[in-house]
């Protein structure tokens, strides 16, 4: 690219920031699959027939949103806004209490940006995946209440007062900890990205639903408070020179477990009980969760129930038989220590629509 090429005129920073030359995005529809084909769809698979409901059940919804959109706006230049021409109701009424909803939630405008999960993607949604809608969002902060959800055997409402968490193995000072106990050792909050190994499998094969929370949507980011793995151990008079590896165990009844490399992931692992300023919301772990920093989110153990230090892998199920990566040279990879580097734009992308002529900002995730 030439220096001539790299240069822009007032003229055209001026056209770019003209609101007539910004043009229209219409979001991708949602609630265009009927409750009767997801039931079909989760019992009998999803066939040819299937897929093609689909199809027009989503591009029905596309032509519908645009129609919505374009004719409120052909009325408003033609005859002008009565948005800004006509008082409001709000702006001659009384408006709500404060504390109407003691816990505040999105508006109801907003009411379908939501997870959601795949129909037909398992057959029992207790092991399933609700997908985060990456294409509504802004930033990279996941609110809490769309945060990605992955269970193997569903989730429970875990009373802080009951649970406890076992450090032992190549430990001097075997112990069993409370919230409380834990609460009380130093923390630290940091920002982290989580990320499901299987994220993008449904682009593998035929997708059903063609939009960037069900491409994408195993992924979200959050803040997370709690004590630094390090810290728990020393307090547990951990041999890291011969404890090279680390068992977490999950409370969960499918008891996932994982191997987690101590050498790459000591400094930077937390034991985890807030996301974003509050408690971890109960599928997301409540109240405990291992915090893995750059590693596959299946070892991010939820409800995490056990810490064993010790020096070699265990091979547990879900590393020996599930979540092992197939080599181009036919063998699998265990132990998967690394989340591989993906990209996706956000806006505009699958299911959203481009009106009109001009200029459109583009954003994504990496």
């Amino acid at each position: 690219m030439t220096s001539k090429q790299l240069e822009i005129s007032a003229q055209d920073i001026d056209a770019i920031e003209k609101p007539t030359n910004r043009a229209r995005l219409v979001k991708a529809p949602e609630h265009f699959v009927s409750q009767e084909l997801i039931v079909d769809i989760n019992a009998n698979g999803l066939d040819e027939k299937r897929r093609g409901f689909l199809r027009k059940g989503f591009m029905s919804a596309i032509g519908g949103a645009a129609a919505s959109l374009v004719a409120p706006y052909a009325m408003a230049v033609s005859e002008g806004d009565p948005a800004i021409l006509e008082k409001q109701e709000w702006q001659t009424t009384l408006g709500k209490n404060v504390a109407t909803m003691p816990y505040g939630v999105p508006s109801i405008y907003e009411s379908n940006l939501i997870r959601r999960e795949s129909p037909g993607l398992t057959r029992v949604s207790a092991a399933s995946v609700a997908f985060t809608p990456l294409h509504g969002l802004f930033g990279t902060i996941t609110p809490n209440g769309l945060h990605f959800e992955r269970h193997h055997q569903g989730w429970y409402n875990i009373s802080p007062e009951t649970h406890r968490l076992m450090v032992n193995g190549l430990v001097k000072n075997p112990r069993v900890f409370t919230m409380n106990d834990l609460m009380r050792l130093p923390s630290v909050s940091r920002t982290h990205f989580i990320e499901c190994g299987a994220n993008t499998g449904l682009e593998w094969g035929n997708v059903a639903v063609p939009t960037v929370q069900y491409t994408h949507g195993m992924l979200s980011c959050c803040e997370f408070t709690g004590v630094p793995l390090k810290v728990l151990l020393e307090e547990c008079g951990a041999d890291l020179k011969k404890g090279k590896f680390m068992l977490a165990e999950g409370g969960d009844g499918s008891g996932m477990t994982r191997t987690i490399n101590l050498e790459s992931c000591l400094n930077d692992t937390i034991v985890a009980w807030s996301m974003n300023g509050e408690m971890l919301r109960p599928e997301n772990g409540f109240p405990l969760r291992l915090v893995v920093p750059g590693v596959q989110g299946v070892s991010w153990a939820k409800w995490l129930r056990r810490l064993e230090a010790g020096d070699m892998p265990w091979n547990a199920k879900d590393e020996a038989v599930h979540y092992i990566e197939l080599m181009p040279d036919g063998t699998h990879r265990q132990y998967a220590s690394i989340q591989e580097c993906k990209s996706v734009i956000t806006t505009p992308s699958g299911g959203q629509q481009l009106l009109d002529k001009g200029f459109y900002n583009v954003s994504g995730m990496a």
